[in-house]
Formats: structure tokens, C-alpha cells, sequence
């Protein structure tokens, strides 16, 4: 199937852990390390040397954050600068997300607290040196309008993406319903999404044009035949 609405893309998720035995852990990790791989791909077709390449990534409280943790890592182990921005409280994070978090803690990668619009204004001196910004912020459980603190964070992402500066969203642009493809305001604007599973339901929707970009599916470690039964 091309697209995948979220309840489709949980149940992939789901069957690797019960069926499988993969634990949610290792998907988490295995989407992180794809789309590093993407970003940097998409860093070199930009122009952007490795060892001169700076990376923020925007990082939220779910598992869309967990997967902003591992990509940072595998980006800091390729020889990119890659710089943590945490938009939410990690002493809320659970689960697989709490544990890759903790990993980069543990290899002291470089991070900022963006919790309020002062650490925000504080961290734009690094924020603007960046030549790609992630958006790991909100993923396919989002529905609705977006939090005023992350609304902010979106607003300067976008802001800076209109600098020169390229915007990589993962799994789904955050702000974005991921099965009717209607944008929230503000929604991320991305010049790339990198997508886990399969396309989602709402990216064929016209009102999500403007902000998924050109979209790239990578894989979590699912085999294709568990896909296919989904």
C-alpha cells in the first residue's frame, strides 16, 4: 500500500514488537539511523561538505523526539556538528524516547533547552549558524492545535528556513495531521520529510503540498510481508 493512515502505521509497529520480538527500542533506532543517513545525502546533494556541515535538531516530548536523540548521534558519529535543542521537558520523556535521550546525554553531544521563549531568543545565536534543521518536534499522533510553546518553536524554524537554511522534517512535518494532510497554524514547512513505513494517508491531500516537500520513505526493521498484511 503507497499510503498508511496512523492507526495502520501503530499496527505496524505493533506486530514487529508482539509478533516479532523486535522491541520498540530497536525500531526507534533503526528509524534514527536511516534518516541520518538521509540527512546526510541530502546535506551532500545541498552542497554541504560533512566536516563543515552544523545540524540542529528540534527535538520534542514523544517518540518523534526519541528518533531526534538517535538521529543526532548517528550525525555526531559521521563527523557532523550535530546540536540537541529539547523543546520540552526531558524530565517528562518515558519509554524507548527516555532511553536514547539518556545515550546522548551520556556522550555529552551538545544540547540546549528551548522551554520558554527566553532560552528560544538565547538559543537562536547557535540556532542561526546551522545549515540544516531538523524537525523531530510533533509526530503522526498529533491532532488538533498545536501547544503556544511549540507553536513558537515552528514559527522560528520556519523563519530560518527561509534563510538559505534547508528544514528536514521526520515521519511527518510537525503540525501536520497525518490522515487528512490539514496543516495546523503553525505548521513546519519542509523542504524534505523523511518518512518511517510508507507514505502517510494525508500527505496526497493538496493542503499538505506546501509543507511535506519532496518525501523519502525509510525503514524501521519491519519486513515488507508485515507491511503488506497491514
Amino acid at each position: 500500500m503507497e499510503y498508511l493512515s496512523r492507526e495502520q502505521v501503530r499496527t505496524v509497529d505493533r506486530l514487529a514488537i508482539e509478533s516479532l520480538g523486535i522491541p520498540g527500542i530497536i525500531l526507534m533506532e533503526n528509524a534514527g539511523r536511516g534518516a541520518a543517513e538521509e540527512i546526510l545525502r541530502f546535506a551532500q546533494s545541498c552542497g554541504h561538505k560533512t566536516p563543515e556541515l552544523n545540524v540542529a535538531v528540534l527535538c520534542g516530548g514523544g517518540n518523534n523526539g526519541g528518533d531526534g536523540y538517535v538521529i543526532a548521534r548517528h550525525l555526531h558519529n559521521a563527523g557532523v556538528k550535530a546540536i540537541l535543542y529539547s523543546a520540552t521537558d526531558t524530565a517528562q520523556l518515558t519509554g524507548d524516547a527516555a532511553v536514547h535521550f539518556t545515550i546522548a546525554e551520556k556522550m555529552h553531544l551538545e544540547r540546549w533547552d528551548i522551554l520558554d521563549e527566553a532560552q528560544l531568543n538565547e538559543a537562536m545565536i547557535d540556532l542561526e549558524k546551522s545549515q540544516i534543521i531538523v524537525d523531530a518536534l510533533l509526530g503522526t499522533g498529533f491532532m488538533g492545535e498545536v501547544r503556544p510553546h511549540l507553536a513558537a518553536v515552528i514559527r522560528r524554524c520556519n523563519a530560518l528556513g527561509l534563510n538559505e537554511r534547508k528544514v528536514v522534517a521526520i515521519d511527518v512535518p510537525s503540525g501536520l495531521d497525518c490522515d487528512s494532510g490539514k496543516p495546523a497554524n503553525p505548521t513546519v514547512r519542509a523542504d524534505l520529510t523523511i518518512t518511517f513505513v510508507a507514505k502517510k494517508k494525508g500527505f496526497a491531500a493538496e493542503s499538505a503540498k506546501p509543507y511535506i516537500g519532496r518525501v523519502i520513505i525509510t525503514g524501521i526493521g519491519a519486513p515488507p510481508e508485515l507491511i503488506d498484511k497491514v
